[in-house]
């Protein structure tokens, strides 16, 4: 693909900008933390029920792809994000009927609208970051914008658990005493809380979008092709046909699994382990900042030091011993090892976006959206977490991490090679 000679001396505006998309996807995506356990309560859920939250707003990944893609031929990679943003900022203004009627169903449809705007904004951005500047540095841009989107990971639990959890505990108690009128009453007051954040969401998106479409942010050629790409795609009729392709988008299906797992169900489990939800809330962003640590060494270390192959298998790696460290302890030592997921997944979505998206050419922007509807990894894998921990316990669950961590581990090693023709390396 073209990119413009002069790319790394201009990639720094591009890069404000398409940090601060991914600090407002980090805090709306990770607001999931606490709407599970909010939820469960407000609408009087099981395990299982609250998991639908994930579900919703993940699916929309895989149900959205074919949209997305038409988005970004007809309004390219800028006005997509732009877009994107609108659509976001639809599904966040649905949380207001929501709470005022206390239904679930319409939480849902708020989340999975939601799902369906970022669906948008990370098929354009996240191949955009890649392709900007040079290939060897392509995990380090990413690690740039994990740390935009896993600082805003680490508020958004604060910030949403100061207006929705601040009493949970103690209506969880009082609720068991109440008559249906008395309790239906809480319950209505408990869910009126979500409605002053998300209009302040609503706001910020829309701005955000206007000066998105407003900004110089410019366009990349996707469809173009260097000569080396050329020359390995000749016989390339699809995407299809690219099955490094094909094992990054399942690799990348169970790596979000496991990720929304990691900062999702750690609230939630730490109370089964004797946590309080006020003080549960500060494990999702322990995960983050386990996340931002791991990008912090990938700025430092990709490709100086290490290769970004040689860093996701070791990540494959410290995703399965803190995987076993969970099943294997109890207590917060055991919801330690889950908030320390984060350190392990932290390098793999730099990783296997580059490595995916390599020699792809003018498929890239269908391989983007393959990978897009990878993410539904995070309504799938967590919702048969909660499936578990109803059936089992929420500690016996984890257990579907690790054949998760497992074939992770096989395409950091060799997965991302399969069907690859070699090629010289161009700079």
């Amino acid at each position: 693909m073209n990119t413009d000679a002069t790319a790394p001396k201009s990639t720094m505006g591009p890069m404000i900008i398409i940090g601060s998309l991914f600090f407002i996807f980090g805090f709306v995506t990770w607001l999931n933390s606490v709407l599970i356990p909010y939820l469960k309560i407000a609408c009087e859920l099981n395990h299982f029920q609250s998991y639908l939250v994930t579900f919703a707003f993940y699916i929309a990944y895989l149900l959205m792809a074919p949209v997305s893609t038409a988005t970004l031929r007809i309004f390219g990679f800028k006005n997509g994000m732009a877009v994107g943003l609108i659509i976001m900022a639809v599904g966040a203004l649905l949380f207001i009927p929501a709470a005022m009627s206390r239904t679930y169903l319409l939480f849902l449809i708020g989340l999975f609208v939601q799902g369906g705007g970022l669906a948008i904004l990370q098929t354009a951005s996240n191949p955009y970051i890649t392709i900007i500047g040079p290939r060897e540095s392509a995990a380090q841009r990413i690690s740039i914008m994990g740390i935009c989107n896993k600082f805003a990971g680490g508020l958004a639990p604060i910030i949403l658990g100061f207006f929705l959890l601040s009493d949970a505990d103690g209506l969880t108690v009082r609720l068991d005493s109440l008559t249906e009128v008395q309790k239906a009453a809480e319950l209505d007051a408990l869910a009126s809380k979500v409605i002053a954040p998300y209009i302040c969401i609503v706001a910020i998106l829309c701005v955000l979008a206007f000066v998105i479409f407003r900004s110089r942010l410019p366009e990349v050629d996707t469809d173009a092709e260097d000569e080396a790409v050329a020359a390995s795609n000749t016989n390339k009729k699809s995407v299809f046909d690219f099955p490094h392709v094909l094992l990054g988008v399942f690799t990348l299906f169970l790596y979000v699994g496991v990720e929304v797992i990691a900062g999702d169900t750690v609230v939630s489990y730490a109370s089964t382990q004797g946590v309080s939800l006020s003080t549960a809330k500060f494990f999702t962003t322990a995960t983050m900042v386990f996340m931002v640590l791991g990008y912090i060494i990938g700025i430092i270390a990709i490709p100086k030091f290490i290769k970004q192959e040689r860093a996701f298998v070791i990540c494959a790696v410290l995703g399965l011993v803190f995987s076993f460290g969970i099943l294997v302890t109890s207590g917060v030592t055991s919801v330690a090892f889950v908030s320390l997921l984060g350190l392990a997944n932290s390098l793999m979505w730099p990783a296997i976006w580059p490595l995916a998206l390599d020699g792809v050419g003018r498929f890239t922007k269908a391989a983007s959206s393959l990978l897009i509807m990878g993410i539904a990894g995070g309504a799938v894998i967590p919702l048969a977490y909660g499936a578990l921990a109803d059936y089992f316990t929420p500690h016996q669950a984890y257990w579907i991490t690790v054949p998760c961590y497992l074939f992770i581990l096989y395409y950091a090693l060799s997965g991302h090679k399969v069907g690859k023709r070699q090629r010289p390396v161009t700079t």
